[in-house]
């Protein structure tokens, strides 16, 4: 752990920015990892109650269940629950408004991984260029002779161009990873979007049907 330490501390000034986007980045990973789980973003219990609506009594049950939840998928389907009584394309339009919010906060995040990605081989490249800047001075001042003090900014040099590539590489993966999770997850929640919109236009179709019938 010490010898870590002395590593990272021979860095220079860069590796202040280096370490806060590696914090930054690890905390939203995390974060992003707990959230973008399947069983946390489109709930079994919610899916099972989609599937046995057969008419207009069971909404009143499938809107408590979704009162009882969080998160993009049951927000989604209670919008299209609470449109039921609007015209169909209302209510696909209803289910657009909310999907496009939720997919904001299904991709939350993401963008600081990206930010972190892009910026970190570069805050390595200006410590490179800072700690040739300094092997530059030593040179000037005291020659090349003098290869403890040309020593310190070679390290300098090199060490924050392998922190800052240790951190960019994987962030690049993990945002590529996260991205295809939550795009996924967008293409299921749209999946059974378009199921409550086809139950609840068969509604409209059957009252409309019971209503003809009773008039004659």
């Amino acid at each position: 752990m010490e010898h870590v330490w002395e590593f990272l501390v021979k860095g220079g000034i860069m590796m202040i920015p280096l370490a806060m986007c590696s914090i930054l980045g690890l905390a939203i990973v995390i974060e992003r990892g707990l959230a973008l789980r399947r069983k946390k973003v489109i709930i079994p219990e919610i899916v099972n109650v989609l599937d046995n609506i057969k008419g207009p009594d069971d909404v009143g049950l499938a809107l408590s269940i979704c009162e009882k939840h969080e998160g993009p998928f049951a927000n989604i389907i209670k919008v299209g629950l609470e449109s039921r009584d609007l015209p169909k394309d209302e209510i696909k339009e209803a289910l657009n408004d909310q999907g496009r919010q939720e997919i904001y906060c299904l991709e939350r995040g993401l963008v600081v991984i990206e930010t972190v990605a892009a910026i970190a081989p570069l805050l390595g490249l200006l410590g490179t260029v800072i700690g040739i800047l300094k092997v530059f001075n030593v040179i000037a001042v005291m020659g090349v002779g003098q290869a403890t003090a040309l020593s310190g900014g070679i390290s300098e040099a090199l060490i924050t161009t392998i922190v800052g590539l240790s951190i960019g590489i994987p962030a690049v993966v993990v945002y590529n990873y996260f991205s295809n999770r939550a795009e996924g997850l967008v293409l299921e929640i749209e999946k059974y979007s378009a199921r409550l919109l086809k139950k609840v236009a068969s509604f409209q179709s059957n009252s409309r049907v019971m209503a003809d019938a009773v008039q004659s």
